[in-house]
């Protein structure tokens, strides 16, 4: 996982595939909770995501909108665009097609 940070507010955060996706995901929610920030993960190389990583996915998104940041993710492939279909959650988060996209939505407002 490599996160980068963006400005003060906006972290980006490359996400590996399983088994370390769950790991980063955990890494990326503690670090939320210390310093308050826009989030944007990039789905670049996930392949696949399962119940547990939707479980912290969501957790993540619930500790950043509390914090009144913004969580996007971009460059989600077909496979895990569809569990977000499925499990209705495409309607939840926000999702762009890239980082850049991402970022200029975050400054944008």
């Amino acid at each position: 996982m490599t996160i980068q940070e963006w400005s003060e507010d906006i972290v980006v955060v490359e996400l590996a595939d399983d088994p370390q996706f769950t790991d980063e995901l955990t890494s990326v929610t503690e670090l939320v909770e210390s310093k308050p920030r826009h989030v944007v993960l990039n789905f670049g190389v996930v392949g696949f995501i399962n119940s547990s990583n939707v479980a912290k996915l969501l957790r993540l998104r619930k500790t950043v909108s509390v914090q009144q940041h913004k969580l996007i993710l971009c460059e989600v492939n077909a496979q895990v665009w569809g569990v977000f279909q499925v499990t209705g959650l495409d309607k939840i988060f926000v999702f762009t097609n890239d980082i850049a996209t991402s970022l200029a939505s975050l400054q944008l407002g």
